[in-house]
């Protein structure tokens, strides 16, 4: 194989590839991983495009990147995992083994029967349910730095030696953006959490703390700095509209327009004219010019939410503007140039979709350059009482009620509860529990859960008033000494150091009870 230097790979990633290859949209795919690695300067971003695009292209459940410790040698580690959530004892087995044959062999590896494979002793796969693995090397300037490994539980997977081909492209193409030594010995240390993004992007409504939410604000932080188009994976209700804003806040465009649509919003017989304007007289009713989407967006972005409900013909139209940067405005012969950043976003799997032949392949692939998973709110729990707070407070205010906090009972059943509807549904329970509560109440307690909610209420509670081992007697002094320091911090502009001395408390007591009854500053 040949060596990829890091400039050649940037400049002319076309170069490694076959003329007759280039009409597959997958080596298409991979001119767009080639122009996004070129943009990006953080290692931990760049391992998540590697593993998110190599996930989507080859369509399989798990993606992982393992690096070689660069100091000893000796010891591997996975650095990134995409996909599906998997047993990691059981299929970290399996990744180890094939990793182990490919060293040994120095070669890629492939198989669609992992169990029968005669490579490896009999039944040693015989407790996974993997059946298909690919494994390549990723090299660079000739030397083992680590491994892409593709795995998949599918029965029918058609995956062969072009298959493997490709995959040994898009490491060719990515291995000089992997190869920064001291980034990747930082994967075998401990890492901090990254306070400076939480603070960044909390004005822009982005809340949270959670591992998951951190990993999201790196990729939208790294979305912003490079111009290309950006596929919002996620389930309803789970802001991907806030983050489509974000991105574009953050991005070089910010001076220029935000056009957010809905495509599942708009009638068909009318999505056309929305998109590219028309002039007058193009239909009925058309009684004068209009600018379309586009238009208005144009030097900004355009957002495009629920992209999985655009029309077949319109498809086809969109991805016509995608490769031309024009529009045709609708009842004119006219073309306009226009310079837009597309985000998009889907509550559907675009990629079943396309296996489905309800959504174009082509298209797919022009969209999903820069893919961001956006994770639910369920799995996100350790946000939930930040995000609850906030809710709380913002709505009291909007409906000139006095009510400060939860009880604690109350806010670990809204910890615990599924919220099916993400953060949507979890913002709209808080703002009819607000409305609910007396204009003199303070503190939110099961009281003023409606009916519906009683039931649900006992069931989660339950099995924590069996196993608790608080008195009532302790739950009252921990709930009155939490509304004291909160009241402290608030008269004292939440300056713990006044706080404490108001309270005639040491600093270090008040920073631990802040930590225990987990007291934000809230606006």
């Amino acid at each position: 194989m040949p060596i990829i230097k890091k400039k050649d790979t940037a400049d002319n990633p076309s170069k490694y590839i076959k003329k007759s290859e280039k009409e597959n949209p997958k080596i298409e795919s991979l001119f767009e991983v080639a122009a996004v690695l070129s943009q990006q300067n953080d290692f931990n971003e760049i391992l998540r495009v590697v593993s998110s695009r190599a996930s989507k292209m080859f369509n399989v459940e798990i993606a992982s990147i393992i690096m070689i410790n660069p100091r000893t040698q000796k010891t591997i580690k996975t650095v990134i995992r995409e996909g599906k959530k998997t047993d990691k004892n059981r299929h970290g087995f399996v990744q180890n083994n094939v990793i182990g044959w490919s060293m040994k062999n120095k070669q890629s590896f492939l198989t669609t029967n992992l169990k029968k494979d005669s490579r490896f002793k009999k039944n040693l796969f015989e407790n996974t349910t993997i059946r298909s693995v690919m494994c390549v090397p990723i090299k660079n300037e000739n030397i083992n730095i680590g491994y892409l490994v593709l795995m998949d539980n599918a029965k029918k997977k058609e995956y062969n030696n072009e298959t493997l081909s490709l995959v040994e492209k898009l490491t060719l193409i990515s291995a000089p953006y992997l190869s920064n030594i001291q980034k990747i010995e930082e994967y075998f240390k401990t890492q901090l959490p990254e306070e400076a993004l939480l603070t960044k992007y909390e004005p822009l409504g982005l809340l949270g703390k959670s591992g998951q939410f951190i990993d999201l604000l790196k990729s939208i932080e790294a979305a912003a700095r490079c111009d290309v188009r950006v596929l919002l994976e996620g389930q309803s209700g789970t802001g991907k509209e806030l983050i489509a804003r974000a991105i574009h806040r953050i991005s070089a465009r910010n001076q220029f327009s935000f056009v957010a649509i809905d495509c599942g919003a708009i009638p068909e017989n009318l999505i056309e004219s929305e998109l590219f304007g028309h002039v007058k007289g193009a239909y009925t009713g058309a009684a004068h010019d209009r600018k379309g989407f586009f238009e208005e967006a144009n030097n900004g972005t355009l957002f495009m939410d629920e992209i999985a409900n655009l029309p077949l013909n319109m498809q086809v139209k969109l991805l016509r503007v995608l490769q031309e940067g024009e529009i045709r405005i609708l009842g004119s012969n006219r073309s306009v140039k226009v310079n837009v950043r597309i985000i998009t976003a889907s509550s559907a799997s675009l990629r079943k979709m396309v296996e489905k032949k309800t959504f174009r392949e082509d298209l797919y692939y022009r969209l999903h350059v820069y893919p961001i998973y956006v994770p639910t709110l369920n799995e996100r729990r350790d946000d939930i009482p930040l995000l609850a707070n906030y809710f709380l407070h913002k709505f009291a205010k909007q409906q000139g009620k006095k009510i400060e906090c939860f009880h604690r009972s109350m806010l670990d059943f809204i910890k615990h509860r599924n919220w099916e509807g993400n953060i949507r549904e979890l913002e709209n329970f808080i703002e009819r529990l607000v409305t609910l509560t007396t204009p003199e109440m303070s503190i939110l307690t099961r009281k003023i859960l409606p009916p519906e909610f009683q039931k649900e209420y006992k069931k989660l509670s339950q099995p924590e008033e069996r196993n608790s081992k608080l008195s009532p007697l302790q739950e009252s002094v921990d709930e009155f000494e939490e509304n004291i320091i909160r009241q402290a911090l608030k008269e004292n502009d939440w300056n713990q150091s006044k706080a404490a001395r108001a309270l005639q408390i040491s600093e270090g007591t008040i920073r631990l009870k802040i930590k225990k009854f987990g007291i934000t500053k809230l606006d």
